[in-house]
C-alpha cells in the first residue's frame, strides 16, 4: 500500500455507445438498454477485474448485479456473482474505445436503446463503448512505478511526481472530461500540456484518452503517446512510449481534507516544536497542516502529521504526534459548533489549549478555551456531487441543482471560521427568502462547513439548517438534519 494509507479508488464508469447514449440498468427487471443522454446513477457501473494482470473484467450496476449474456446474444443484468455468463474481455482499441466480448463465447456485445445484444462476430462501430469516469473529478495521482504522488511545482511552472505523502492544496488534480478525452486541471486552474507546460486553456495537446491496463489508468496524448514522471523530479509529461508499461500507469486516490486549526489564544496549532501539540505559531505552513482521516464506522477522526505520524492521546491526557497506526487513542470525535469545532479523546475529555499553547484533554466540557477554528484547506475548486448528480447552476435561472451529470466548479473563500461560495461568474451563493439556495449574489453570505463521515461534507446555511437537494434536484437551505440529500462528495 502506498505511503498515504488509501486504497485506490474504485474504478466506475458510464459506458458510451457509437450514438452518445449511455449503458443503462433500469432499476424494474434488471433490464439493460443504451437510450440516457448522460450519466447518472443508473448509468454508473463498476469494473471489477479478476486480477490485477487479467484484462477480464465484470461490470456491476448500481443495482449490485452483473452484466451477462447466453449463447443466443441475450444480454441481462440480474446475475448476482461472478458467473462464466458474467466475464467479459476488454479489447482496447486505438483511439481508447472498448469492445467488450464475452469470454465464454466469445461474441461482441453492441448495439442501440433498446436493442442490446452480444452476438456479433467481428467489431463495428456499434461494439464500441466509450468510457465516462464517473469517479469524483477530484484525486490525487500515484505513479505506479515511482510510488509517488503528483502535485504543482509552481516555482518550475511543472506537474512534479516526487511526493511521498499528497500534501497540501498542489497535491490536488482535477480531472475535466471534455468530448470523450480528459484535462488535468491543476489547483490553480492551469491545464497540463503534453510537453509538460502548464496552460491557461485546455486543448488539443492538454486532452487525454484514458485507458485502462491492468486495474491502472494511463493518459494517451493527441499524438499516441503516454504521461509519465520524467527525470529526478518526475515531471509529468509525454514520453516516447506508444504502449503503456509500468511507467505509464496511475493510480487515482482519494483525497483526504487537510486543515488548519487556529485555537483561542489566535494562534495556530504546530508540531513545530517537536512531539508535543501546541498553538503557537502565527503562520500556515506544512507543520501546521494536518490530514483528517474519518473512520468509515465511527465517524471519528484520525489527524495526520505531513511527516506521516498521527495524533495521540498519551498520560495525564497529552496530546503528542507519537502514533504510526490506527489506535483507540489516535481518534477523535468532532464536535460540530457553527463556525468553531471541538475534539473529544479516547478518554471522553475535551481538548483545551493552556496559556502557554500546550493541547491536553483535561476538560469536561466545551468553553472557550476547548474551541478551535478549523479551515479546509486543499478545495479552493469545490465541486460537488450528491446522491442524484452534481452541483451545477440552472440555465435559466439563479438557482442551483443538485442532480445535474455535469459540474460547475466553485470556489470556496474561507473567512473568520465561515466559507463563501462563489462562481466561475464572481457571485456568491446565498438563501433566500424561499429557502432556495442562489448562485447571483453580489455580496458574500456565511456558511459553515461540517465533514461528518469519509468523503462527505454537509454545508450549513446561517439560519442553521442544511443544504439539500429536493427530489427534482433543486438545492435548498431548509434541511434540519443530516440526511442522504445534505451530504456532498467533494
Amino acid at each position: 500500500m502506498p505511503a498515504n494509507g488509501n486504497r485506490p479508488l474504485k474504478l466506475q464508469f458510464g459506458l458510451i455507445n457509437h450514438e452518445g447514449r449511455y449503458l443503462t440498468a433500469e432499476s424494474f427487471g434488471f433490464k439493460v438498454n443504451a437510450s440516457a443522454p448522460s450519466l447518472k446513477k443508473k448509468q454508473i457501473w463498476t469494473l471489477e477485474q479478476d486480477s490485477q494482470d487479467s484484462q477480464v473484467v465484470c461490470l456491476r450496476s448500481h443495482l449490485g448485479r452483473y452484466l451477462a449474456s447466453d449463447k443466443d446474444g441475450n444480454v441481462t443484468c440480474e446475475a448476482d456473482g461472478h458467473s462464466p455468463a458474467c466475464r467479459f474481455l476488454l479489447v482496447a482499441q486505438s483511439d481508447g474505445r472498448w469492445a467488450l466480448q464475452s469470454e465464454q463465447h466469445l461474441r461482441f456485445f453492441g448495439g442501440s436503446r433498446d436493442f442490446l445484444s452480444c452476438f456479433a462476430q467481428v467489431i463495428t462501430d456499434a461494439e464500441l463503448w466509450a468510457a465516462h469516469l464517473a469517479l469524483h473529478p477530484q484525486a490525487n495521482l500515484l505513479s505506479v512505478a515511482r510510488k509517488r504522488y503528483a502535485h504543482l511545482s509552481a516555482e518550475d511552472g511543472e506537474v512534479a511526481v516526487d511526493m511521498n505523502i499528497p500534501w497540501g492544496v498542489a497535491a490536488l488534480l482535477t480531472l475535466v472530461y471534455l468530448d470523450g478525452k480528459y484535462c488535468l486541471k491543476t489547483c490553480d486552474g492551469r491545464f497540463l500540456g503534453n510537453d509538460g507546460k502548464l496552460l491557461a486553456q485546455g486543448g488539443r495537446t492538454a486532452a487525454y484518452t484514458l485507458e485502462l491496463k491492468c486495474g491502472k489508468l494511463a493518459f494517451k496524448d493527441c499524438e499516441g503517446k503516454y504521461l509519465s514522471p520524467m527525470g529526478p523530479s518526475g515531471t509529468l509529461r509525454s514520453g516516447r512510449c506508444s504502449k503503456p508499461g509500468k511507467d505509464e500507469l496511475f493510480d487515482l486516490e482519494e483525497s483526504h481534507p487537510q486543515v488548519v486549526l487556529m485555537a483561542a489564544n489566535g494562534r495556530y496549532v504546530s508540531i513545530r516544536q517537536g512531539a508535543s501539540l501546541a498553538a503557537n505559531q502565527e503562520e500556515e505552513t506544512d507543520t501546521e497542516t494536518f490530514q483528517m482521516e474519518i473512520d468509515k464506522e465511527t465517524g471519528k477522526c484520525m489527524l495526520r502529521t505531513s511527516q506521516g505520524s498521527y495524533w495521540d492521546l498519551v498520560a495525564h491526557g497529552g496530546i503528542q504526534i507519537t502514533a504510526t497506526e490506527v489506535s483507540a487513542n489516535a481518534m477523535f470525535s468532532v464536535e460540530w459548533l457553527g463556525h468553531r469545532v471541538a475534539l473529544k479523546a479516547n478518554n471522553g475529555k475535551y481538548i483545551c489549549t493552556k496559556k502557554n499553547g500546550q493541547l491536553l484533554a483535561v476538560s469536561d466540557s466545551v468553553g472557550e478555551d476547548e474551541q478551535l477554528t478549523l479551515k479546509l484547506i486543499n478545495r479552493p475548486m469545490l465541486i460537488l456531487r450528491g446522491e442524484n448528480g452534481f452541483i451545477c447552476r440552472h440555465k435559466n435561472s439563479n438557482l442551483l441543482d443538485g442532480s445535474r451529470s455535469v459540474y460547475d466548479i466553485f470556489s470556496l473563500h474561507f473567512s473568520h471560521g465561515a466559507y463563501h461560495i462563489k462562481g466561475v461568474d464572481g457571485r456568491f451563493w446565498y438563501v433566500n427568502g424561499g429557502g432556495l439556495v442562489c448562485s447571483d449574489g453580489e455580496a458574500p453570505e456565511d456558511f459553515a462547513l461540517e465533514l461528518p463521515e469519509r468523503g462527505r461534507l454537509a454545508i450549513r446555511a446561517k439560519s442553521g439548517k442544511y443544504l439539500r437537494g429536493d427530489r427534482g434536484g433543486t438545492l435548498k437551505g431548509d434541511g434540519l438534519g443530516l440526511s442522504r440529500s445534505a451530504l456532498w462528495e467533494y
